[in-house]
């Protein structure tokens, strides 16, 4: 056990976390020249395309070190969006020690923060890392400061390195060895081991991941799921490298994977405890925090009778992104469907491409929206996930909708146009804090729902994609809301509801009806598009039906044959329009989001 060291990466996206990742992975010889590629962790097309990781990755390196000895470490590396910080929470709760990977051109972002709390809470050893020192533009000393106010640690800790041409990675390795603590644990007592991911091998079953906290795990052994209560042969125990290698038996402190013919998803979950049938542990290892969704949109499959194929994508799916929830329900509009919850519309929009690329499965997506709490005048409190659940106006006494703490940190220069951006989107400002002569800290309260569509895109244009952007929720306040319906042709299309503030309703009601006015094709008869509240129109627009001249047969000769024609016409056009169905087309559900 203390030859081993269990580790993650954490830092801010795009510091390079993952070129860091496979500098470490070519000095320790775990992989060869010939298998390299660039960020060779991030194994989804989707991670390489978006240069973002979205998943932790767990691999296992041996090293041998001058003092003679072996060392095992275990990496896992952990994605730096906000919408992921769940998977930073897993790969936090199997380790011993972080890396905490720093920008030197950058310096130190909201992200960078907020994992470090994350790992400080578990007690984790932070070995600072300065990356990207060869850049013309680095400001070593500026942010090795940084560094130094916001850990309290001494300057010869902080280790200087450029992951893509390698300078520092033996001094990191080094460090790893010496400053992280070997794992605790006893190897004699029973069988305790956290599951901390788990993926889906269609010829396999489920194949889980796993940190042995005590005892050791062995081919063959009769092993049980503590929270499932279900009993498993561990037909395969073994570590994980590029590819993953049988072993007989895995020890106290070791990383590894367990395939025992699992066939059902809802068997495994992430965060339970494995341990022997015959030796049970006393109790359940506290795994890590509950994920609270935070945007919830609807997912309809595109033909109505994929209902049951999108279910079983969703369950694999979610096996592999534990922060996924979702539940069925139906609409008018799109038949029936499932209500996900996302922790942010990137998170949104990855699971979206997953399903189509990973299983071939085609969605429709409604307006994403947050949960609302609703006090009804009986004085019961209703969860509103869907602008369609909500009471009746008569019933409803308050609605109270989740309110977030956000921290911006940026160049002075954006200061301006941040704090508009913050105000018109209804916020408060808590706090302001500069870090250096040109880096300020803003906190500020705001209403979860307004930054769930544009905030970020915005966030990043105003700042020239300088401010970093991180937030978690305080609580639910009172809120003047009204739920806003889209009518076409008189009818409710209740996947375009949205419940929204009374002061923005008639702006955002507007320039809906204008958006779909563009989206809707045209029909043979005129259509109205209408935005109301309750009873009451507010805004109207009016697709013009699509002309053809019926009279053109009829020249010359007498009127009374043409006006003959145009009233059997008309007596056409009214029956069309009470059995004529509007398709709303797929952009004009997605067209909500980016209305501006």
């Amino acid at each position: 056990m203390n030859h081993i060291r269990n580790f993650c990466i954490i830092a801010h996206i795009d510091h390079g976390k993952s070129t860091l990742a496979d500098r470490l992975l070519e000095y320790t010889h775990t992989i060869t020249a010939r298998e390299m590629e660039s960020q060779i962790l991030d194994s989804m097309e989707l991670e390489k395309e978006k240069g973002i990781t979205i998943k932790s990755h767990a691999i296992q390196m041996e090293y041998a070190h001058t003092n003679g000895k072996t060392y095992t470490l275990n990496l896992i590396d952990t994605p730096g969006h906000v919408d992921f910080s769940y998977e930073v929470s897993r790969a936090i709760a199997s380790c011993e020690g972080a890396l905490l990977v720093v920008d030197a051109s950058q310096g130190i972002q909201a992200q960078t923060i907020s994992n470090l709390y994350l790992a400080l809470n578990h007690d984790l050893e932070i070995i600072p890392v300065l990356n990207k020192i060869d850049m013309e533009a680095a400001m070593i000393d500026t942010v090795s400061d940084q560094v130094i106010d916001l850990l309290g640690c001494k300057p010869e800790e902080i280790l200087y390195a450029s992951a893509k041409n390698g300078t520092g990675i033996e001094e990191i390795i080094n460090a790893i060895v010496n400053r992280i603590p070997p794992p605790k644990g006893d190897p004699k007592a029973p069988l305790q081991a956290l599951i901390f991911d788990s993926v889906f091998n269609s010829f396999r079953g489920i194949i889980a991941y796993f940190k042995v906290l005590n005892g050791s795990i062995a081919k063959g052994d009769h092993v049980k799921f503590v929270n499932t209560g279900k009993e498993y042969e561990a037909d395969e125990v073994g570590i994980l490298q590029i590819k993953m290698i049988p072993k007989e038996m895995i020890g106290t402190g070791d990383v590894g994977y367990i395939i025992s013919g699992i066939k059902t998803a809802v068997e495994v979950k992430v965060g339970d405890t494995i341990t022997s049938v015959e030796r049970p542990c006393d109790t359940a290892i506290a795994g890590f925090e509950e994920v609270k969704p935070m945007v919830f949109a609807g997912l309809y499959p595109v033909e109505a009778d994929e209902y049951e194929d999108l279910r079983a994508s969703l369950e694999k799916l979610r096996l592999n992104d534990a922060s996924l929830t979702f539940e069925p329900e139906s609409s008018l509009a799109l038949g029936f469907g499932f209500r996900c919850g996302f922790l942010g519309l990137l998170h949104m929009e990855i699971v979206q491409e997953r399903l189509f690329r990973e299983f071939d499965m085609d969605v429709i997506t409604t307006v994403p929206n947050v949960s609302y709490k609703v006090l009804t005048i009986q004085k019961e409190v209703v969860d509103v996930h869907n602008p369609s659940g909500l009471p009746p106006l008569t019933h409803i006494d308050t609605i109270e909708e989740p309110y977030i703490r956000a921290q911006v940190i940026s160049k002075s220069e954006y200061f301006g146009g941040i704090m508009k951006l913050c105000l018109d989107k209804r916020g408060v400002l808590l706090s302001q804090h500069f870090l250096t002569s040109d880096r300020v800290e803003l906190n500020f309260s705001l209403p979860l729902a307004e930054i769930v569509f544009d905030f970020y895109d915005k966030l990043k244009s105003i700042s020239r994609g300088y401010a970093s952007f991180d937030y978690h929720i305080t609580g639910y306040k009172e809120a003047d809301l009204v739920k806003l319906d889209i009518l076409l042709n008189g009818e409710q299309v209740d996947a375009l509801s949205s419940l929204i503030h009374r002061d923005h309703a008639y702006d955002f009601g507007r320039r809906m009806c204008e958006k779909l006015k563009e989206l809707i094709p045209r029909q043979q008869f005129d259509i109205a598009v209408q935005a109301a509240i309750g009873a009451k129109i507010i805004a109207r627009e009016t697709i013009k039906a699509v002309r053809k001249d019926v009279t053109a047969k009829c020249y010359g000769g007498d009127i009374s044959r043409k006006r003959k024609l145009l009233e059997k016409q008309k007596k056409g056009k009214r029956r069309m329009r009470q059995v004529g169905n509007v398709e709303v087309p797929q952009q004009a559900f997605l067209a909500v989001l980016k209305l501006d």
